[in-house]
């Protein structure tokens, strides 16, 4: 295990604990959330570690097979990890039933986060702690980057990225003194209470809330919606109104059209061609600040573009309208571009969104979707609402 650590230390570490619940599904919800809103070169910087907590050994062997196959891809890159506790590790509990009593589950909450911080300390720079009913806003891992960044001029201590206390950010340097605290004190308050308390310890008075916050809790329909919604409004996609042509073939399931839809729909084809292209012609020009084309099945990469790039086109003509110039935003790098348009001239006035295929393959292609942010879209939304 000590080679793992070693092999390659990654920018985060996401740590969860997971206990038996009556929804069996909802760790790989969680799972699902994590590496669904993250794109192809963010999952290269974090891995998820998963401590499995229970004595109950057939549970565990069910929720290991589930998930090995499931994220197979995942754990063999070294992205997901699943570890857990012998049951005699743990200190005495002094007769008391973990359920007897809602207000002493505590005692073993604090040690399982205890144990899973303590592995976690050597794995990256820094540590998210989550719960296993959690899911996401797509890019968290970019945005914590960022405000990491911002306030890199500033020491602190634990940084939230939720209100509900279910996405706490620690330096992995400070995991093993913490992990000592709540050994320590484990009898004492409940886990929330005691990484405050640490808090104050190590100098940061004030809770510092990063907003808008991107991890939400599923604890009940109506809450999940709103959350869902908040997260549209906040970071989701705009997709300006347009058609889409393509010069690849087109079956009776799954159309072009279904490449830039909000919703878990793609376009699927096979046998293209160097030259083929799907595009966005839009019915009015755009300003746009970012374009992200997603290719590929989301569990295991497979059906995506192997070579590919997209162009941004201009000058809309004829009827029906096509773009007269078009200029390179990016290659696709494993099948997929998320790329901020930083050149203002380039995100003007943008009418065309092409995918163009470089090179034939022979297999299937999924192409997932194809998001269009415009500028100062966001803000427009939140105001209407």
């Amino acid at each position: 295990m000590e080679k793992l650590r070693q092999k390659r230390k990654m920018w985060l570490t996401v740590g969860i604990s997971s206990v038996p619940q009556t929804d069996q599904t909802r760790l790989v919800h969680t799972l699902t959330s994590l590496f669904s809103a993250s794109s192809k070169s963010e999952q290269k910087r974090f891995m998820v570690l998963v401590h499995l907590v229970h004595t109950d050994f057939t549970w565990i062997g069910e929720t290991t097979a589930r998930i090995s196959s499931l994220f197979s891809l995942q754990i063999l890159a070294g992205q997901l990890l699943l570890i857990r506790t012998p049951p005699d590790a743990y200190p005495s509990m002094d007769g008391l039933e973990e359920e007897a009593c809602r207000e002493e589950c505590y005692l073993k909450q604090n040690i399982d986060y205890a144990f899973l911080m303590s592995f976690a300390a050597k794995f990256s720079d820094y540590f998210l702690l989550m719960e296993d009913d959690i899911f996401c806003v797509p890019n968290f891992v970019t945005h914590i980057y960022s405000k990491v960044t911002d306030l890199k001029p500033n020491p602190w201590v634990l940084l939230e990225f939720s209100d509900t206390g279910v996405g706490r950010l620690f330096h992995s340097s400070d995991l093993p003194l913490l992990a000592h605290f709540l050994l320590l004190f484990y009898k004492e308050r409940p886990s929330d209470k005691l990484m405050e308390h640490f808090r104050t310890l190590l100098l940061q008075e004030e809770q510092i809330f990063c907003t808008p916050f991107l991890f939400y809790q599923s604890l009940m329909d109506d809450e999940k919606e709103e959350a869902t919604q908040i997260q549209k409004k906040l970071y989701g996609p705009d997709n300006p109104p347009g058609a889409i042509v393509t010069t690849m073939q087109v079956f009776s399931a799954h159309f072009p059209w279904e490449a830039y839809t909000l919703d878990e729909s793609f376009f699927w084809t096979y046998n293209v061609s160097a030259g083929q292209h799907l595009t966005v012609i839009l019915n009015h020009p755009a300003n746009l600040k970012r374009v992200q084309v997603m290719t590929g099945s989301i569990m295991d990469g497979t059906y995506a573009l192997e070579k590919g790039h997209v162009e941004l086109g201009y000058d809309p003509q004829g009827m029906p309208q096509h773009c007269s110039s078009f200029a390179l935003l990016g290659q696709l790098q494993d099948g997929q571009l998320d790329q901020e348009i930083l050149v203002k001239n380039m995100s003007s006035h943008v009418s065309c969104v092409k995918l163009v295929v470089k090179a034939s393959q022979a297999d299937g292609l999924m192409i997932r979707h194809i998001y269009l942010w415009e500028e100062n879209a966001k803000e427009e939304k939140v105001d209407q609402s």
